[in-house]
Order: structure tokens, then C-alpha cells, then sequence
């Protein structure tokens, strides 16, 4: 009878501690509509392809609530939008499935600006390109590209769009079986590209979107991050970029390195997440799945990630 008591009193503060850690976070947990009327702000989402599944249905609709709470000038979709073979033409059903009835807000009907992902290059990367003479809104002008807008009443922004899976040797190694696409890729003309790019940016704020890491704790193969590290990762530090976000690990990351002034961001997917733990210079993780909003003024940049219900886990600040 004794020990039925204290398993009773023990099971009784399990559940305090667990309501209290739970009501806890989310007391700490906040909505953007706050955010000033003038701010520059946009979605980064990825790892999105799932038919709907796995969260991907509730996140597009959080997605199109937030836009309806803030101005949202476009979305930036950092690859992976197709799982697991990409897409075979610009009428593969995938497109509706994943895409256009998965993303159907109204507030959602504004420009993406895609990336490929690893697993665009499984299937047709051609179609991903041609997509943008079918969809208004599917804005993809090449691989890599560029785009400048005008912050505040006096600042600017440079998104430099990049295409990371030519820049990895792993999937060179693996074109013939499974990333064909990526043997007609030039390493060295994008990074030349890359480099001359943020050589002319004069903007304020200077942002890289890649689908993958720079550096991330993941069980994926260690030499993605080091072939990014070593042509990727020079030039970002080179030309004082504030902030490399990425997507491929399924989770919420903030990575800080002492010999860096970058924010290395992962973003989480807009589906099905991964677990995740700390790695040297973690400032924040999480296995929730989500996606993140860029918020943009003269005088600071911040970039805030945003859990499956609509809740702000985390932000992270850069000030002029």
C-alpha cells in the first residue's frame, strides 16, 4: 500500500513538472503581429513535399494566418519541394499534390523564389526551371540568382539565391545512379558567380539562402559541411554576409562560430521534422517542424522560427 502511495505522489509530480514545463514555453511563445507596418518581411520554408502529409497540410495553412497578420512580400522556398524523386515534367501531378492545393491561401498567392534541393535533382531539375512559365507565382529565373529590395526608409536587402547540391562531391560521385542532372552542373562558375555577386553587393543587409548547411549537427555524411565549409563558406565571411539560411536537416538550428560573424541558420521543415541536439557553437535547436519569417528595418535584421501551431520558438537578431 505504501509503495502504491509513492508511485501515486511521484506520477503526481511528473505531471506537475510536465505541465508546468509545458505552460512555461508556451508563455514564453509569441505571434509577429507586433511587428511595425514598415518592416520588409518574407517566409523561408523547405523540405516541404509530402502530399500534404506529416504536417505539411497545417504548416501551409499556418503560413497563409501569419501573411494574414503580417505583409509578406514573397517566400523563399529553400529546396526540396518534391520528395523523393522530384518531378519527372512541368505536368507531373506532384505539382498539385505538393504545390498548388497544398499552398492555396490566398495570402500565399504572392512570388516564390524556389531553390533546388538534393531531391529535385533525383528527378527532372529542367522542370523545376520551366515551371515558372506554368505557375504566376513560381518565380525561378535560373539556378542561382539574385534579388535587391528596398528596406525602410533608407536601406536595402541582397538575397542571393544558391544552388548547394553541385557544390557537394558526393553527388557528383552519385550522378550516374541517382542525381543525374548534377554532372552538367559547373562547380567553379558558380562559385565564381557567388563571389562575384557579393563582391558588388552594396546592400545594408546581405542574406544567402542554400538548401544545405554550412554547418549543422546531423547524421548526414560530414562531407557535405566540409565541401561547404571550404568553397562555400570563405566567401560568405569574405563579403560580410549577415546571415546563411539553409534547410535538408529537418530541424531548427542556430549555429554561431567564434571565428565567423555569420549567422549560420538551419531552417526546419515545413512537414516531417527530425530529432536534433547540440553541437560547438548551438545557440538554439529544436525538432519542431515549421518554417521561419525574415523580418527587415533599417536597423535590424531578425529572423524568427515559427513551430507547426504558429508559435515563435526563437528569434534571431542582427542590428546595424
Amino acid at each position: 500500500m505504501k509503495s502504491v502511495k509513492v508511485f501515486s505522489a511521484l506520477l503526481a509530480i511528473k505531471l506537475v513538472l510536465l505541465f508546468s514545463s509545458c505552460h512555461q514555453e508556451g508563455a514564453n511563445l509569441q505571434k509577429l503581429t507586433w511587428l511595425p507596418d514598415d518592416n520588409f518581411n518574407f517566409i523561408v520554408a523547405n523540405d516541404l513535399g509530402r502530399n500534404g502529409y506529416y504536417d505539411q497540410k497545417l504548416i501551409a495553412e499556418q503560413m497563409g494566418s501569419m501573411a494574414e497578420d503580417i505583409d509578406i512580400e514573397f517566400v523563399a522556398a529553400a529546396g526540396d519541394v518534391h520528395h523523393f524523386e522530384g518531378v519527372a515534367s512541368v505536368n507531373d501531378p506532384l505539382w498539385t499534390t505538393n504545390y498548388e492545393h497544398i499552398y492555396s491561401h490566398p495570402e500565399l498567392m504572392l512570388d516564390w523564389y524556389p531553390i533546388m534541393g538534393n531531391h529535385e535533382y533525383r528527378g527532372n531539375t529542367q522542370a523545376v526551371l520551366d515551371y515558372s512559365g506554368i505557375s504566376r507565382r513560381w518565380c525561378m529565373p535560373d539556378r542561382y540568382y539574385a534579388k535587391s529590395f528596398e528596406v525602410g526608409d533608407s536601406s536595402s536587402l541582397k538575397v542571393v539565391f544558391i544552388d548547394t547540391t553541385p557544390l557537394i562531391d558526393k553527388y557528383h560521385k552519385e550522378s550516374e545512379e541517382s542525381y543525374r542532372d548534377v554532372a552538367a552542373q559547373d562547380m567553379e562558375a558558380q562559385l565564381h558567380w557567388i563571389d562575384s555577386v557579393l563582391n558588388a553587393s552594396d546592400e545594408t543587409w546581405k542574406i544567402v539562402i542554400g538548401h544545405h548547411p554550412v554547418y549543422a549537427q546531423t547524421p548526414k555524411d560530414e562531407e557535405e559541411r566540409e565541401d561547404l565549409q571550404e568553397r562555400l563558406d570563405p566567401l560568405l565571411k569574405k563579403y560580410g554576409v549577415d546571415m546563411y539560411i539553409a534547410g535538408h536537416i529537418h530541424n531548427f538550428q542556430h549555429i554561431r562560430k567564434p571565428d565567423s560573424h555569420v549567422d549560420y541558420v538551419v531552417n526546419s521543415s515545413a512537414s516531417l521534422s527530425r530529432e536534433v541536439s547540440e553541437i560547438d557553437g548551438t545557440q538554439f535547436c529544436s525538432s519542431e517542424p515549421g518554417y521561419s519569417v525574415v523580418s527587415v528595418s533599417d536597423k535590424d535584421l531578425s529572423l524568427y522560427m515559427i513551430d507547426k501551431n504558429g508559435r515563435v520558438l526563437y528569434t534571431v537578431t542582427r542590428v546595424k
